[in-house]
């Protein structure tokens, strides 16, 4: 008698996707012409006709049409509600100057006055309604290379607060009204992260824990969280993210996707990585690594160490080049840090520490090899960022087995006269982002955005056509990092970031080939998305 049939192999599918080019990225080459899903998973790889033996009466069939399908992003860094806020507060990461970035906070704060714009803050629980907020400015890329001041935001106004956080988040600019509302809490904070002029006057300028009266004063409540969340899950639909590790303090993003996958509506898979300050909140009510749904998860536990390039605070070993005897700045000292590490690694959490300068990553390091709790490689424990990382760093991140969780998009500033020669010189430009080194040495690396733009492509893009020809990737390799390597860091590997028999139906689907195009991977358009086998945006 003959064995039955596994229904796996025989039953119809829900959806099939033919002619298309598929790239598991589960080997370099392999390839397949159409794939079959079932019950949000991949059930079969094939040729066209091959596949269509899996055809039932309900089952929908998508043609590709030549387009190219992978296994869908992972971003392993981000901020979804900032990415919410650029598009529902002014978007400064299109100015060009000063002006322009002025001119924009002008145009949103007649929007806010008016009160009926489509960006209107989102609900009665936005203590924010009479901000005029704006996001992701980069004077590096401005002929004017300076920061937003108090003089620039008064001409916005001088009776609303107004405010405007440069990209990376580390810094920000206020103008008078925000400075009189926020004295006293301005007054207990270090004098260098409020600078001032020559009259000992504050500029407006606000550096790292100077701008968490801020954030604080702006944070929405539920109902306007959702509607950020809501719009930056849109945008990571149209841009092929089917999952993403989401970095948070303070907010209520977490109710919210927990909301949204109870409701299922949720559109793509989140890992949530806590602030350390919330680390007893989570211990008290049982949320620990790897607890939640196939959609909603608890990742890592959080922490600074250094601040950032663009706001000199990074901790460096040697001198800034543009500010001869400044070294950055301890967000986070590393007495402090190794306290965390030990308390959160003791209660089985993994952990990730956000370090840009040499210094800062030899800390994180440091705290991670003293920890006798756990195997930093078992435990996944990560450094967020890794910009400046010299050849014993990476030797250590190789033998620990921590993993490099890295934003490719940042290479933008690694060019000729770009913000990193600006701050750090050319010889030192030279040694930042060695993600080419990096993977010869084994690190396990994970691309993200940190929302800077959140945006696979134009990071795998940047990864390829890295300013450092040395430290360039493969077409292969770059995508790799933004699909299994992300999903590696999220422990995620055995059912996401490839395309196999087995793992989840998470897809990007693009117009155009990486390959074909590796010059202008940034200007290939995602055709399709799909999430847990649903098509969650189409735009064919």
């Amino acid at each position: 008698m003959l064995p039955a049939p596994d229904s796996a192999m025989t039953d119809a599918a829900d959806r099939l996707f033919v002619n298309g080019e598929i790239h598991t990225l589960a080997t370099p080459d392999e390839t397949h012409e159409a794939v079959a899903v079932r019950d949000g998973a991949v059930v079969r790889l094939g040729r066209s006709h091959e596949v269509r033996f899996l055809e039932g009466v309900d089952t929908e069939v998508i043609d590709l049409d030549g387009c190219v399908l992978l296994p869908g992003f992972v971003d392993a860094h981000t901020h979804l509600t900032t990415v919410g806020r650029y598009l529902v507060h002014a978007d400064l990461s299109v100015a060009d100057s000063p002006m322009e970035a002025v001119d924009l906070l002008a145009e949103r704060a007649a929007a806010v006055e008016d009160g009926n714009s489509d960006a209107s803050d989102g609900g009665s629980d936005d203590p924010a309604t009479d901000w005029v907020l704006g996001y992701g400015y980069d004077e590096s890329t401005w002929d004017d290379d300076r920061y937003l001041t108090r003089e620039d935001l008064d001409r916005v106004s001088t009776e609303r607060p107004v405010a405007a956080v440069r990209e990376d988040m580390h810094v920000a600019a206020v103008n008078g009204v925000v400075l009189d509302r926020f004295a006293d809490a301005l007054d207990s904070v270090p004098d260098e992260t409020v600078p001032t002029d020559d009259a000992g006057e504050p500029t407006g300028v606000l550096l790292e824990s100077a701008i968490d009266p801020i954030y604080e004063a702006v944070e929405p409540g539920p109902a306007a969280t959702r509607d950020l969340v809501t719009a930056a899950l849109d945008d990571c639909a149209a841009k092929g993210i089917t999952g993403f590790h989401d970095m948070v303090r303070n907010s209520h993003a977490p109710r919210v996707y927990r909301d949204l996958d109870a409701a299922d509506e949720l559109t793509a898979r989140v890992r949530i990585n806590y602030w350390s300050d919330h680390l007893d909140a989570l211990r008290e009510v049982g949320l620990t690594t790897n607890a939640g749904s196939d959609m909603a998860e608890t990742g890592a536990i959080k922490s600074y160490t250094d601040g950032s390039f663009g706001g000199r605070t990074a901790r460096l070993s040697e001198p800034y080049a543009d500010a001869p005897g400044e070294t950055g700045q301890w967000v986070v000292d590393p007495d402090e840090l190794a306290e965390t590490v030990a308390d959160a690694t003791g209660a089985g959490y993994q952990f990730t520490a956000h370090a840009i300068g040499d210094e800062a990553i030899d800390a994180v390091l440091d705290a991670y090899e003293e920890e006798s709790h756990t195997d930093p490689g078992a435990a996944r424990h990560r450094i967020e960022h890794v910009e400046l990382a010299d050849d014993a760093a990476i030797e250590r991140l190789a033998e620990t087995g921590v993993v490099a969780s890295v934003q490719p998009n940042f290479l933008k500033w690694a060019g000729a006269d770009g913000l990193y020669e600006g701050r750090l010189g050319p010889e030192r430009t030279a040694e930042t982002n060695r993600y080419r080194d990096m993977l010869d040495a084994g690190v396990h690396l994970a691309f993200g955005s940190d929302g800077m733009p959140m945006d696979p492509l134009l990071g795998v893009h940047h990864a390829v056509n890295a300013p450092a020809p040395a430290q360039r990737l493969t077409v292969t390799e770059a995508l790799r990092a933004y699909t299994r390597g992300a999903a590696y860091a999220g422990f995620d590997e055995d059912r996401l970031g490839t395309v196999e028999p087995g793992k989840c139906a998470d897809f990007a689907v693009l117009d155009a080939s990486p390959w074909e195009e590796s010059d202008a991977i940034r200007g290939v358009d995602v055709a399709m998305t799909v999430v847990d086998g649903e098509v969650v945006y189409d735009g064919r």
